[in-house]
């Protein structure tokens, strides 16, 4: 799943990479990549199939869980990605299948869990090395906070992924939902890539989006189109969004994506649908350009405070 293409512009498959062409742990990808959290809604056909149509459509980074469908999206992943498709397949540690809980994850931070998880990833993609893999954190943003054995030292766990970096296993380091403050601290071990709760009504992390455009680290925002979830601010109900999209007849979910992508050159985005036309919107809604006027609207937008305890 990880050949190189021909050309930044083209994916290995000779397609026009959505969105362009972006970096992502050294490798050239498409800026507008995958999320596969909601393959899991799928049956396995119809999930291989929704796959294949993203990589016809020029999307060669896909993200990726073992927990996403108690292993299910990674086998399914696995089964519909050639190598030939030089598809990045990213993944993330970090947190566990918890069918029976009262939301359908645990934490898993423990230095011995990362590992286990890893090795997991590992097998159910059917992969020898993930070239990158996110330690999902949990002192920041919406989500799970830590507690007894699960409150673990950023130090201990970046000292096992390291090791899991020089023994092969995988390629590159990433962080989810972390601090301005832990990344700093993360930084001398080698950071490709920072995953938080991010959109166009929820800036709270600019200063920490800025220092990742400074240490040319990849920004993989989560939630870019605001929560779907009660308690979290959605980008489609802002009036100036509902505004541009009436202006461009394009939708407002759109206007978001388009949004991120103009915000800074090192946004990655990975929206995530489990349908085909969806799939489409969300890579033609790369292409969507805006005059000074409506991006300095939208840059105006005040970020909307939303609370809500989730995965």
């Amino acid at each position: 799943m990880t050949s190189t293409a021909r050309s930044p512009q083209l994916t290995a498959t000779g397609v026009v990479r959505a969105g362009g062409p972006g970096e992502l742990a050294g490798r050239p990808v498409s800026r507008l990549g995958y999320g596969a959290m909601q393959l899991e809604r799928l049956d396995r056909e119809a999930a291989v199939a929704l796959l294949r149509r993203a990589v016809e459509l020029g999307i060669d980074h896909v993200d990726t869980a073992q927990f996403y469908g108690n292993g299910f999206v990674n086998e399914v992943i696995g089964a519909a990605l050639r190598p030939q498709d030089g598809v990045m397949v990213v993944s993330k540690v970090g947190a566990e299948p918890a069918p029976d809980g009262p939301v359908p994850l645990r934490l898993a931070q423990r230095p011995e869990q990362l590992r286990a998880g890893v090795e997991d990833n590992l097998k159910s993609l059917g992969l020898e090395q993930i070239p990158l893999v996110n330690l999902r954190r949990a002192d920041h943003g919406p989500g799970l906070r830590p507690e007894g054995d699960q409150i673990v030292d950023l130090d201990d766990q970046l000292a096992v992924m390291a090791d899991l970096r020089d023994e092969g296993k995988i390629g590159a380091i990433g962080l989810s939902s972390v601090t301005l403050d832990g990344l700093r601290r993360a930084l001398p071990a080698g950071i490709a890539c920072v995953q938080n709760a991010y959109s166009l009504v929820a800036r709270e992390d600019e200063d920490l989006l800025r220092l990742c455009l400074d240490e040319g680290i990849a920004w993989v925002p989560y939630f870019p189109l605001g929560g779907a979830f009660a308690g979290l601010p959605k980008v489609a109900d802002e009036p100036a969004v509902v505004a541009a999209a009436g202006a461009l007849g394009v939708a407002p979910a759109q206007i978001g994506l388009a949004w991120l992508l103009h915000h800074t050159p090192n946004t990655l985005l990975i929206p995530g649908t489990a349908a085909p036309e969806h799939l489409r919107a969300n890579v033609d809604a790369a292409a969507i350009s805006f005059d000074d006027r409506t991006l300095a609207t939208l840059d105006a937008v005040p970020t909307r405070s939303g609370d809500i305890e989730l995965g």
